[in-house]
């Protein structure tokens, strides 16, 4: 036990203090990983979206949360901006697994690629990721 703790270049205390002696912790090593390229659905149902469309932007981050109680879709991932605005689902066809990982504590987000308006309807396209 004794050469588990000693100071200097062995032991426990040599892994955590640097070569001039001050203490080392590593990091925790995040990232985020790329999972999937899709669009928000729904959008035809946010009152407001053309006025929001304008204030969203390529590259803009969007916060996922799940909506387990959702009466049409029990692996519903609600999307909504930075500040908390609701712009739409991720798409019911695309969910599953992301909601499984969402459900076992996983943090997943997306971020905008490119939007299209045509007439009244905007489709904003996508890619999610798994923060780890």
């Amino acid at each position: 036990m004794g050469d588990l703790v000693k100071s200097g270049a062995g032991g426990l205390m040599g892994l955590l203090h640097g070569s001039n002696g001050e203490l080392t912790i590593p990091k925790p090593f995040e990232k985020d990983i790329f999972l999937f390229d899709t669009y928000v659905a729904g959008t035809t149902h946010i009152e407001g979206i053309e006025e929001l469309e304008r204030h969203l932007n390529t590259d803009d981050k969007l916060e996922f949360f799940r909506e387990a109680d959702n009466q049409y879709d029990k692996q519903a991932i609600v999307i909504k901006t930075i500040d908390g605005v609701k712009i739409g689902y991720v798409p019911k066809q695309d969910n599953v697994i992301f909601a499984r990982l969402m459900d076992a504590g996983k943090l997943l987000f997306g971020r905008i690629t490119s939007k299209e308006k045509k007439g009244s309807w905007v489709k904003i396209y996508i890619k999610v990721f798994l923060h780890e």
